[in-house]
């Protein structure tokens, strides 16, 4: 598959009371066409802000700053407000993670579903109208005639989801972000949501950016992986490597955290990644994971380089400089610390 969107040294910087918030760090990674790559990671990683920074949305006061953010050959990194919105929608769309502050309480489901689409030059109100009926109706959403005539309020959450997942998909967009799009819904109506933006993401070629914390939503639905830790992406591979050989510190400390049928024992303790995040304002400098790590040493005040591993058709890429050690003993180390 060809490359649709690569990003290298994508930064964002807020200003805040205390000084700048180093949001993301200079972080680079590819998405392929047709692919479903997950960020994960905890809160405050910068996966939101990332996501932002790609579609043009970022709060007023941010700076963003890259050495290029291409997509389909074009260099977004740059570009007016104006270039932006015609391919936005069109070309690029977003699922934000709740549905009731995204959709206009002020208009109908069919308003707003048609809107993106009726921007496009030769498209009727009829077309765009039917468009919408096919997503609903492929979205699980029945009588969909009568819903493009509701307002927001008159759906449940897990309905309202799947309108946003069926915007997204009015004008047959390459790229789709989704921002923690299950977060707010209850288990049974995730897995529900989790498995059809996967068969949709299948069925239209589209390319997904899924943006999560699970871990469990990552097996299920993931092509590719990208970790991020403080701002910065410190592994990427695909599904399969990262829960079979995780290379990097931190996600072996995420992978330690989830108890395996059959393996944990019941009632024992479940494993934590010691110490805090550190903070992201003012000066970074060295490994962001140092002060949680059992492996660090003085090597690691320095900026650890993200070394590439694997093979050409299955690329392996982790930031740390402790690769060398082999990973059972890494593993033993953590689990001892």
């Amino acid at each position: 598959m060809s490359v649709l969107l690569d990003v290298k040294n994508l930064k964002v910087d807020l200003p805040t009371e205390r000084g700048t918030l180093h949001a993301v760090r200079g972080i680079d990674f590819q998405v392929r066409r047709g692919e479903m790559l997950c960020l994960v990671g905890e809160s405050g990683c910068g996966k939101s802000m990332t996501s932002l920074a790609l579609m043009g949305l970022l709060p007023r006061k941010a700076q963003c700053s890259a050495d290029h953010i291409r997509f389909d050959g074009m260099d977004l990194n740059g570009m007016s407000e104006k270039q932006l919105r015609q391919l936005r929608g069109k070309r690029m769309s977003m699922i934000f993670q709740e549905p009731m502050t995204s959709l206009n309480p002020a208009y109908t489901l069919g308003n707003q579903l048609c809107e993106a689409m009726l921007q496009q030059p030769g498209v009727t109100r009829a077309e765009a109208r039917e468009r919408a009926l096919y997503l609903l109706h492929r979205t699980g959403i029945t009588n969909a005639e009568d819903r493009l005539r509701q307002y927001p309020h008159q759906l449940s959450g897990g309905l309202r989801q799947r309108v946003m997942i069926a915007m997204s998909l009015m004008c047959n967009p390459d790229l789709i972000i989704a921002d923690e799009p299950t977060t707010a819904l209850d288990v049974t109506i995730q897995a529900q949501i989790l498995r059809m933006i996967r068969e949709l993401q299948q069925e239209f070629g589209t390319a997904v950016i899924f943006i999560t914390h699970d871990l469990g939503v990552v097996s299920r639905i993931a092509d590719r992986v990208a970790v991020m830790y403080a701002g910065q992406v410190v592994e990427t591979t695909d599904v399969g490597s990262l829960f079979a050989q995780p290379r990097h510190p931190y996600t072996r400390g995420l992978l330690n955290c989830i108890p395996v049928r059959g393996k944990t024992p019941p009632g024992s303790r479940l494993q934590a990644i010691p110490g805090v995040v550190p903070s992201l304002v003012g000066q970074v400098s060295g490994c962001a994971f140092r002060n949680r790590c059992a492996l660090a040493d003085s090597v690691c005040e320095t900026d650890p380089p993200m070394v590439q591993q694997g093979s050409a058709a299955a690329p392996h890429a982790a930031r740390c400089h402790k690769l060398d050690v082999p990973v059972s003993l890494a593993s033993a180390m953590e689990v001892a610390a």
